[in-house]
C-alpha cells in the first residue's frame, strides 16, 4: 500500500461514509497516522440519491472527493481499496492492495441493500445504494420511453410505462414523488407522441402505513401527498417474487412492468474474519457495545449502519441513517483518543434530532422532537437542511441552483442516458 512506517498509532478506518468521515475528521491534526480505505474514492450524500435517478442533480453535486478533505491533514493517508477480510490475531486487514496493520480499526462499511433471500428480485430488480446505480435507474427510464415510442404492442408498452417501488420509506416515497412530478410536468413535454396518462407509478408497502418511525401524522399525510400527485399507493401488500416481467405479490394484485426498484430494506455490509457471534444475523450487523467496540475485540470498533449497539430502548440497534452514524464516528475518534491518553471513554447516547422526507414541490413532513409539522415550510425546512449537511461550497451552491432552476421551471435539466443501462434477460 506504500504507507510509511510511524512512530505514532496507527488508526484505520474502512469506509468513506457518514460515519467513517466523521471519524476521519475527529482524529486529523493529532499524533496519530490515520488511514482511510474506500472502493470509491469520494463521499456520497445518499439522501439525494433519488434526484440523481430522476433527473433533478447532476451526480457529481452530491459527490466529495475523499483526498480534497484531507490534503491538507499531516500523516493522514488515502487508499483506494477493497477490504476482504480482517485478521484480529494479527492486527492487520487484507485489501485488494495489500495488508495493512493496525493498531486501532473502525469498520465503517455501511450497509448494502437488503432483498431477505429473494434471488430473483436481487437478479432483476433495481437498487439505488451509490451514484452509479442512481445512473443506471436514471437511464432505465428514459430507455423505457424511448421503446414505449417504438413499440405497437399495447401491453409491451403498459409495462414499459409502469414502475413498481418497493418500500414506503423515506427512499421509496421520495423516489415516487419526484417520478411522478415527472410524469406531471416533464414527460408529457418530452414525449407529446406517448400517452403519459398510461404511465403508473406503484408504491408497494408490506405494513400499514408509509414512514415506519415517523408519527401517525407525517406518514398520514406523506400518503395523501402520493395519492394527489397520482401514486398508487399499496399497503400490507408483499412482494414476493419478480422474473423481470411481472411482480407476485402476496395477495392477488399483480403488476406487469418493466422496472422495479427495490427499496424495501438494509444490511449491514459486514467483512470476513471477526467471530460468529459479533454478527447479527437478521439485518447482518457487528454487535459492539455501547462505546461501539465490537463484541470480544478491544480495539476493534464499528460505526454507523453496519454496527448494532442494543438496548432496552433499541433492541435492534439504531436506526441505519446518517444521523446516528455521524454522531458515532464522532464519538469514536473522541474515544480513541482518550484511550490512547489514558482517559476515561464516554458511552454512546444516540441524540434523536428527528426525521422527515420530501413528497415533492412543496410537500414533505417533518418530525423534530417538540414540533411536527408538513407541507411547505416542511419542505423549506428539509431543503434548507440537506443543503446545510452536503460537503463543500461548490456542491451547495450547484445544488442550490439546481433547485431554484428547477422550482422556477418545472424542469430536470439532466434527462440524459450517458451510458445506457442493459437490462438482464427474463427468466
Amino acid at each position: 500500500m506504500n504507507i510509511p512506517q510511524t512512530s505514532f498509532p496507527r488508526v484505520v478506518i474502512i469506509g468513506g461514509g457518514f460515519a467513517g468521515l466523521a471519524a476521519a475528521r475527529g482524529l486529523e491534526k493529532q499524533e496519530l497516522q490515520v488511514v482511510l480505505l474506500d472502493k470509491h474514492n469520494y463521499h456520497t450524500f445518499q439522501p439525494l440519491l433519488y434526484q440523481v435517478a430522476t433527473g433533478g442533480l447532476e451526480p457529481d453535486s452530491i459527490a466529495f472527493p475523499l483526498r480534497k478533505r484531507f490534503n491538507d491533514v499531516a500523516n493522514f493517508y488515502f487508499r483506494l481499496a477493497e477490504v476482504s477480510k480482517i485478521n484480529p490475531a494479527k492486527n492487520e486487514i487484507k485489501t485488494n492492495i495489500g495488508n495493512l496493520a493496525y493498531d486501532e480499526l473502525i469498520i465503517a462499511t455501511g450497509s448494502t441493500t437488503n432483498y431477505f433471500g429473494n434471488k430473483n428480485v436481487e437478479k432483476y430488480a433495481m437498487e439505488m445504494k451509490s451514484i452509479p446505480q442512481a445512473l443506471n435507474i436514471r437511464s432505465l427510464v428514459l430507455e423505457n420511453f424511448e421503446e414505449a415510442l417504438l413499440t405497437s404492442n399495447f401491453e409491451e408498452r403498459k409495462a414499459l410505462m409502469n414502475f413498481v417501488i418497493v418500500g414506503g420509506g423515506p427512499t421509496g416515497v421520495e423516489l415516487a414523488g419526484a417520478l411522478a412530478e415527472m410524469k406531471k410536468g416533464i414527460l408529457p413535454k418530452d414525449y407529446p407522441d406517448l400517452d403519459i396518462r398510461q404511465m403508473q407509478i406503484n408504491l408497494i408497502q408490506s405494513s400499514g402505513c408509509l414512514l415506519k418511525g415517523m408519527s401517525a401524522k407525517a406518514s398520514e399525510k406523506a400518503e395523501d401527498f402520493l395519492i394527489n400527485l397520482g401514486v398508487n399507493v399499496w399497503k400490507n401488500l408483499r412482494v414476493l417474487d419478480y422474473d423481470g416481467k411481472i411482480v407476485t405479490t402476496k395477495g392477488e394484485d399483480h403488476f406487469k412492468a418493466a422496472t422495479v426498484i427495490w427499496a424495501a430494506g438494509v444490511k449491514g455490509e459486514t467483512i470476513d474474519g471477526l467471530e460468529a457471534d459479533c454478527i447479527v444475523e437478521r439485518a447482518e450487523r457487528i454487535k459492539v457495545d455501547t462505546f461501539n467496540k465490537v463484541k470480544n475485540y478491544t480495539n476493534i470498533y464499528a460505526v454507523g449502519d453496519v454496527a448494532c449497539m442494543t438496548s432496552d430502548k433499541t433492541p435492534y440497534g439504531h436506526p441505519m441513517m446518517a444521523q446516528p452514524a455521524l454522531q458515532q464516528g464522532k464519538l469514536v475518534a473522541k474515544n480513541i483518543l482518550a484511550k490512547l491518553q489514558n482517559q476515561k471513554e464516554t458511552p454512546f447516547v444516540y441524540n434523536d434530532k428527528g426525521a422527515m422526507a420530501t413528497i415533492g414541490r412543496n410537500k414533505a413532513v417533518v418530525d423534530l422532537k417538540k414540533w411536527k409539522f408538513q407541507g411547505i415550510f416542511a419542505w423549506f425546512v428539509w431543503m434548507f437542511v440537506h443543503l446545510f449537511s452536503l460537503i463543500g461550497f461548490r456542491n451547495k451552491a450547484i445544488v442550490f441552483l439546481n433547485w431554484v432552476y428547477n422550482y422556477i421551471r418545472f424542469d430536470r435539466e439532466t434527462r440524459l442516458i450517458i451510458r445506457p443501462y442493459k437490462k438482464k434477460a427474463s427468466l
